[in-house]
């Protein structure tokens, strides 16, 4: 009797068992699925734990009838259970200690050769100096995850001087309006009240060198200055038609210093002048005005020409040192494509643009140049030249401006299309080295040679384009800022970075040698490890 008695409990203890993990598997899937642990999941694992409490409590404190059978705590499985229970509980506290203590204390390393995920000591040096918030805004549909990555990286180091935002256009219009988003992907940066676009290609990803030149440019207290020239009938810096009051106010947003100056009264250009802009002087310079616009250029300077027909500016020997002439024709349009929008055939209206950092970003945008001449170009020996604005094919340079109808005079007139804007940029001439140079002096001691910066030379053919109510219009005032922005080399103040490539790691072998590896790795090895196996339990038996 007393033996049957003992097997009822056996299988209550058993019971016990199974029942407190069952119940908390359950308790856990509930919880999981449902997302929250209250208060069936909750319930239900500590029911689970209970029962389990009891089945250690029943195992514990079970004297067996039988004097012959080990009391359980006094079994050598329990032992070696518990003991395996406890390293494992051990393991578990110990790695989540870890993940803890990591937690806390953000440490990276990189392991990679090259430091592949790591950010160049300049970039950490520029992110680590800025001295009030600076935040990239991203707009686009989603997050680029190689993006994304990237600015975590500067956020790391940046802290709470670096902020980066992921915006939907689609889902903020508002906010996309009051960047001036035109497409997906395009990139802001904002610092205080300055903003500035990250310039890239639409498929091209952002980069460390990209987005560190740009905050470097962001951050920069470099203010360049630009000079209207004056005193030849240029165009005025004041409001009202023909005025350039739209263009000076667009410069002084963008961080120019706009001024006036009428070189007959200085003794050269300042020191201080980025840019110098000529806007359609309708009187010829004076020779000594021209010659110090020249040594201005062979300083490095720029200058940005807007030049009418029919105009005598007295700058045609400085042209045609650069291989530019500009063209006393009119380009006309003969495809009506501007009829629409009450434009006449002398308002060509371009979409096609030049590979340059001036319209790279322009794609198939329009730009409309009433009343322009062609710029022609040719090549001329250290000058590189980059045709910016393309007419179409149905347009030409009309010969007679006298004649009631316009129309193309083959031999007479230009077939287009017709290059009403052209970029030119001048590399500095090294000094020859005084050693190689015959010198009366039996031991010639080599000079360094100071290095002068790139001349760059903007000319259109055109000037009403800038002019106030044209500014506005589509894509006028972007040629006219970004013609400004590069003359003023503000993309030379770039950080020299140099791009982190991943180390080649590929093995090369033939085809053979990788048949041999593969049968070594697939087959041979197995078997040679399943017969050593087979030969140990041989000898043991």
């Amino acid at each position: 009797m007393k033996k049957k008695q003992f097997k009822i409990n056996s299988k209550l203890i058993l019971f016990l068992f199974w029942l407190g993990p069952c119940l908390m598997v359950m308790g856990i899937s509930a919880g999981v699925v449902m997302g929250s642990w209250e208060p069936i999941s909750l319930i239900l694992i500590i029911t689970g734990v209970v029962f389990l409490g009891l089945w250690f409590l029943f195992q514990a404190y079970f004297k067996p009838q039988d004097k012959s059978q080990t009391p359980y705590w006094s079994r050598r499985s329990t032992q070696a259970g518990t003991n395996a229970l406890a390293s494992t509980i051990s393991v578990l506290i110990i790695l989540g200690l870890i993940n803890f203590i990591a937690i806390r204390n953000n440490l990276r390393i990189d392991l990679t050769e090259n430091q592949q995920f790591t950010l160049s000591p300049q970039t950490q040096t520029l992110v680590k100096s800025f001295k009030q918030p600076v935040k990239v805004w991203v707009f686009d549909r989603g997050e680029n995850p190689q993006t994304q990555e990237l600015l975590v990286s500067y956020e790391r180091i940046g802290g709470k001087n670096f902020q980066y935002e992921f915006v939907d256009p689609q889902a903020k219009p508002g906010l996309a309006q009051q960047f001036g988003v035109q497409e997906f992907g395009e990139i802001y940066l904002e610092s205080g009240e300055k903003r500035q676009r990250v310039r890239k290609e639409a498929l091209e990803p952002l980069t460390e060198i990209k987005l560190t030149n740009n905050l470097e440019q962001l951050v920069s207290n470099r203010t360049p200055k630009v000079y209207f020239l004056q005193g030849h009938g240029e165009r005025p810096l004041t409001e009202g038609q023909g005025g350039l009051s739209e263009a000076l106010n667009s410069l002084k947003e963008k961080n120019f210093i706009a001024e006036p100056i009428n070189l007959a009264e200085k003794t050269g250009v300042p020191t201080d002048a980025d840019v110098i802009i000529i806007a359609s002087p309708q009187r010829k310079l004076f020779e000594g005005e021209v010659k110090a616009l020249e040594a201005y250029l062979d300083q490095g300077g720029s200058i940005l020409l807007m030049l009418d027909p029919q105009t005598n500016h007295g700058l045609d020997d400085l042209l045609e040192k650069w291989g530019i002439k500009v063209d006393t024709r009119l380009a006309i349009d003969g495809s009506g494509s501007g009829r629409l929008v009450g434009l006449g055939p002398t308002v060509p209206i371009v979409r096609e643009y030049g590979q340059h950092p001036i319209t790279q970003d322009f794609g198939n945008g329009i730009s409309i140049y009433p009343y322009a001449s062609p710029v022609e170009s040719r090549t001329i020996d250290g000058i590189t030249e980059s045709p910016l604005i393309w007419t179409n094919d149905q347009t030409w340079a009309e010969s007679d401006l006298k004649s009631p109808e316009l129309q193309l005079n083959p031999g007479v007139d230009r077939q287009g299309p017709l290059s009403l804007g052209v970029a030119l940029s001048r590399t500095p001439k090294k000094a020859e080295d005084a050693a190689n140079k015959p010198s009366p002096s039996p031991t010639p001691t080599p000079q360094p040679s100071e290095e002068k910066p790139e001349a760059r030379l903007v000319v259109f053919g055109n000037s009403q384009f800038a002019t106030n109510g044209w500014f506005g219009q589509q894509l006028n005032g972007d040629v006219f800022l970004n013609s400004v922005s590069w003359l003023s080399k503000s993309d030379q103040e770039t950080l020299s970075i140099r791009p982190k490539l991943p180390t080649s790691r590929r093995l090369a072998i033939t085809p053979t040698l990788g048949q041999t590896l593969s049968w070594l790795g697939l087959v041979v090895l197995p078997l040679f490890g399943f017969g050593m196996a087979v030969f140990l339990w041989w000898r043991r038996r």
